[in-house]
């Protein structure tokens, strides 16, 4: 018996992938949003995404709330607007629930970032004596510089090829968000890093390891789970107490690089972002480290001892 829930939610992120050139993130987010609406509407008795008002979805909201943060909601909310949009230009829905609806607004929480002497540590830790760890670190290395030399997102990292590369010019060229690609400069320590690896690539790659740069010992792609493992594993080896994860070399990146260059324009670019609103998150964690400095420098602001 066919299911036209899951019929209809696979067409729409086939469209999705096809169409929209989403990154894989991004529809694997997709298709757990709309799993947790299909079973609360199998729960309900409904077999019908056109089953779906907006006093329905406020229900299912509500119960999602109970083990979604406002940040993890409201995803799901800009997730099911598309899909409702979608379902009703195909003529499954006569309408969009989901337009309308609003969550309470959050206040936007300052990206967490890495102190330029964390990263030296984690960057500049020695190398394993031993095998197999000294030839994962000149990978990890490799992807760490990467990461914090050019602000890649995670996806980026994870799908670069050889041909994105170009050691000799010093560029990369990634394709982010919107399948819009955009050429980043690599900085010294990053080419030195990468030239490394890619001198004991060949040592892992077989038939089956195509043209991705990073690669596990058996060949394969290196997937974003293992990246975020990897980098975790070397924070704490460099004996870095705090929680180190991809995303936050890449705010490490653009934060450092504001805080010198105070180029806003320039930081958008070099991150991938459509709107300028989404960079200008790192102009308060600038302010921020400014006001930490006259805390506790200025005469009339030290706190008496």
């Amino acid at each position: 018996m066919s299911d036209r829930l899951a019929d209809l939610q696979a067409a729409f992120l086939a469209q999705q992938r096809s169409q929209r050139a989403l990154s894989p993130h991004t529809l694997k987010a997709y298709d757990r949003d709309l799993e947790k609406l299909a079973d609360f509407l199998r729960r309900n008795g409904l077999r019908e995404w056109r089953s779906v008002d907006q006093p329905l979805l406020e229900e299912f909201i509500a119960v999602c709330s109970e083990t979604l943060d406002l940040r993890s909601q409201q995803r799901l909310l800009s997730s099911l607007r598309g899909f409702y949009d979608w379902l009703a230009r195909t003529g499954e829905a006569a309408f969009n629930p989901a337009r309308g609806l609003t969550l309470k607004a959050r206040r936007r929480e300052l990206p967490r970032v890495l102190d330029v002497d964390i990263v030296q540590k984690l960057l500049d830790a020695p190398a394993p004596a031993e095998e197999p760890e000294k030839s994962l670190w000149v990978r990890d290395r490799a992807f760490m510089e990467l990461f914090y030399s050019s602000g890649l997102r995670l996806a980026e990292l994870a799908y670069s090829r050889l041909t994105d590369l170009d050691l000799a010019a010093g560029h990369i060229t990634v394709t982010g968000k919107g399948n819009k690609t955009r050429r980043l400069p690599l900085g010294r320590k990053a080419r030195e890093a990468l030239q490394e690896w890619l001198e004991l690539r060949p040592r892992w790659a077989n038939e089956k390891s195509e043209t991705w740069v990073f690669l596990t010992p058996k060949g394969g792609r290196l997937y974003e789970r293992a990246i975020q493992l990897r980098l975790e594993h070397q924070a704490r080896r460099a004996g870095i107490p705090q929680h180190v994860h991809p995303h936050m070399l890449r705010h490490s990146f653009a934060s450092h690089l504001l805080e010198s260059s105070h180029d806003l324009r320039a930081v958008q670019e070099l991150l991938g972002h459509a709107d300028i609103s989404t960079t200008q998150i790192y102009t308060h964690l600038d302010f921020q480290h400014l006001a930490e400095v006259y805390d506790k420098a200025h005469p009339r602001a030290r706190k008496p001892k």
